[in-house]
């Protein structure tokens, strides 16, 4: 006999199993929330902008448009010198961290907008006072050592990262974490739902009665409830009495 599943029977099983799916999706918020306030470190950004130009200032000449594309055409050159061995090595002597370029590299991004000459580097660490100075000294040192990689002074530190009083940090967002949990926990509540209904063999209706052994039903026992059944005694008794 082939089983069909109607949206009703769906909207029953959700409804009878309402409980698990509330509580699977409130057990992954918590989870998800005491994990990203008190087991998650805090991780603060710092960003510094470099500016890519030409310096003219002896032939007191003005930039021209094959000026800016040469500028633009370095700054790709750039992105990659600014994360080299050769300038965060410079950076780690610098500020004597005790860290290797490799993994300081991963803490730093480089990134410009389209036909822009402004160069963003911005620096993450669980310390903000460190993701400061990380930003400044690298655009430091780059300022300086591309002068000797490339021959060119091109490069001036637009606007340098600073100290902030109180800052928040950019990792974890844990409401963005809560919430993610959320739908997770309420996907896993619903499959548990419906998982428990299709490992549950017990009968309950007269319509699993009737699916189980290919039979129509010709009659059903109603239950009688506590009350009923007493008042039924007591009545049965007054009477003996009478009689």
């Amino acid at each position: 006999m082939e089983e069909t599943i109607s949206l009703q029977d769906l909207f029953k099983t959700l409804r009878r199993r309402m409980g698990l799916i509330i509580s699977t999706t409130i057990l992954a918020v918590i989870i998800a929330g005491v994990v990203s306030y008190f087991f998650l470190t805090p991780i603060y950004q710092a960003s510094t902008q470099i500016l890519v130009n030409q310096q003219k200032a002896e032939q007191q000449q003005q930039f021209n448009s094959q000026d800016i594309q040469m500028n633009l055409q370095l700054i790709n050159t750039y992105n990659v010198i600014i994360t080299s061995p050769a300038i965060l090595a410079k950076v780690i002597e610098n500020l004597d961290l005790d860290i290797t370029p490799a993994a300081l590299k991963n803490q730093i991004t480089v990134n410009s907008a389209q036909n822009s000459q402004v160069v963003n580097v911005s620096v993450q660490d669980p310390e903000p006072h460190k993701a400061v100075d990380i930003a400044n000294t690298t655009a430091e040192v780059f300022q300086e050592e591309v002068q000797k990689l490339m021959n060119v002074d091109n490069v001036n530190i637009l606007s340098p990262a600073v100290h902030v009083e109180n800052p928040s940090p950019i990792k974890p967002n844990k409401m963005l974490n809560m919430a993610i949990a959320a739908v997770i926990g309420l996907m896993i509540g619903v499959g548990l739902a419906f998982l428990l209904e299709y490992l549950d063999t017990t009968v309950k209706t007269e319509q699993d009665v009737e699916e189980l052994l290919e039979l129509p039903i010709l009659g059903l026992v109603s239950t009688i409830a506590d009350k009923d059944m007493f008042a039924s005694k007591d009545a049965g008794q007054m009477g003996q009495n009478k009689g």
